[in-house]
């Protein structure tokens, strides 16, 4: 067995401690675009942080909303969509390809993935933009959600993603952050949570019954309390377990 453990980063002022902290753990990194959070400085910061401790590179575009770190949703059409995906692309890669390095995936961010996990022109149109910059770009997405299959429609690389610390619903998707125990708070219970969702393809959702689900890579939150100390506690609980962790592009799977 083995999983991709993919971070959000550069989301803060520079590469500091907490990315720092996390990335020692994580086999993939998530790096925001400038956009929802981020600046020129601090993605050049995080590429070159995620290169020398050779963790594989991801864009991360969100909507242009730093204000509510692009976690509120907004009214856009596909055209719209599209562009703000491929400007973001396009900025970190300048970055990544001055650096020596090169992108592994696109996973989008915040309210941008939660509409595109369920509505297929969102997810269309994001899959559009990654194949128009790039088709060997893997798209990372919710498992089993419209975003995976819209890009495997047009031929793209998936990876589906988990999430250790969110709850979920009993359709596969995730609870959403406003409503009560949407967030795990129990390091324990997070980790149980990790090791059922890669060792057995199931989830219990919060209602209680099982949900199957193929993950391949599994999210841990930068901006969550203690993140890279649960970074670490996964890291080892899948280490135990005989679970191997390994960036996407070691993965096989098309």
């Amino acid at each position: 067995m083995h999983v991709d453990l993919n971070a959000d980063v550069g989301e803060g002022i520079g590469a500091n401690e907490t990315d720092t902290a996390i990335l020692r753990q994580v086999t993939s990194a998530n790096i925001a675009c400038g956009v929802h959070a981020g600046s020129p400085a601090i993605m050049r910061a995080t590429v070159e942080l995620a290169q020398s401790l050779d963790v594989a590179i991801g864009a991360h575009p969100g909507f242009a909303d730093p204000e509510g770190f692009g976690r509120r949703e907004m009214r856009v059409s596909e055209a719209e969509v599209e562009e703000l995906v491929l400007s973001q692309m396009r900025a970190l890669a300048d970055i990544v390809t001055a650096s020596g390095a090169s992108l592994q995936h696109v996973k989008p961010h915040g309210a941008l993935y939660n509409m595109a996990a369920r509505d297929e022109s969102v997810a269309s149109a994001i899959a559009r933009a990654v194949r128009a910059f790039d088709p060997s770009l893997i798209l990372m997405g919710l498992a089993g959600s419209a975003m995976i299959t819209a890009a495997e429609r047009i031929g793209l690389r998936t990876a589906g993603e988990g999430f250790a610390d969110r709850a979920y619903r009993s359709d596969g998707s995730l609870v959403p952050r406003h409503e009560s125990r949407a967030i795990l708070s129990d390091p324990r219970a997070v980790i149980e949570q990790a090791l059922r969702m890669i060792t057995d393809g199931v989830i219990i959702a919060a209602t209680g019954e099982p949900v199957r689900v193929r993950v391949d890579s599994l999210c841990i939150h930068g901006d969550t309390p203690g993140a890279s100390a649960l970074a670490g506690d996964l890291r080892a609980a899948f280490v135990g377990a005989g679970v191997t962790l390994r960036a996407l592009r070691a993965h096989r799977r098309v």
